[in-house]
């Protein structure tokens, strides 16, 4: 869900994953943001702070269980807008603020991930470990529909057949787009 935007007074450059960005720390920017996504119940799965000619951009990721709304990444906005302005940490240059949620490809790595999937159909290659001297074995991926997810792994069901897995024995997941699947489970005909 694509959130929305603002112009801040504030230069505001979103850091790449762990502190890139354009003279902004992405530990402080985490640290000044993250309190108000919980405050309003939601993860801050990112951010990133990049350049967009003289201004800089700030994407930020927020969700939450049962998903974003747009109201929700409205109300985000403004909060965290609001949070940036009265703080140093994107200093004197102008930025844009950006608010989304995750797609759809966003790869599955948290526990919280696969749980805020249950229900969908996913794939994922299995983490096995391949000693150093030998070619590594390509296994089939794990995959299936998303049955439970805990704090300790996931249940996967293809086929009728139920598999558990360990978060360790799978690499990042990834959700199968089914155009469909919904209206089915509805009782609704093509």
């Amino acid at each position: 869900m694509n959130g929305s935007s603002r112009h801040g007074s504030h230069p505001e450059t979103k850091g790449r994953p762990a502190g890139s960005g354009p003279g902004a720390d992405s530990d402080r920017l985490i640290r000044l943001l993250e309190p108000v996504v919980h405050a309003m119940n939601m993860d801050l799965e990112s951010i990133r702070v990049s350049a967009a000619g003289r201004r800089r951009l700030l994407r930020v990721i927020v969700d939450a269980d049962g998903g974003v709304s747009l109201d929700d990444i409205a109300l985000a906005s403004r909060e965290l807008s609001a949070r940036l302005d009265s703080a140093a940490e994107m200093g004197e240059r102008p930025y844009t603020l950006e608010v989304s949620s995750p797609g759809v490809d966003r790869p599955l790595t948290q526990p919280r991930h696969w749980r805020r999937a249950i229900g969908r159909l996913v794939v994922a290659p299995l983490a096995a470990a391949v000693p150093a001297d030998s070619e590594p074995n390509v296994a089939a991926p794990a995959q299936g529909r998303i049955t439970a997810a805990t704090e300790r792994g996931v249940t996967l069901e293809h086929d009728g057949v139920s598999q558990e897995y360990g978060y360790a024995e799978l690499g990042p997941g990834k959700i199968q787009v089914e155009f469909g699947h919904f209206a089915d489970e509805l009782g609704e005909e093509d």
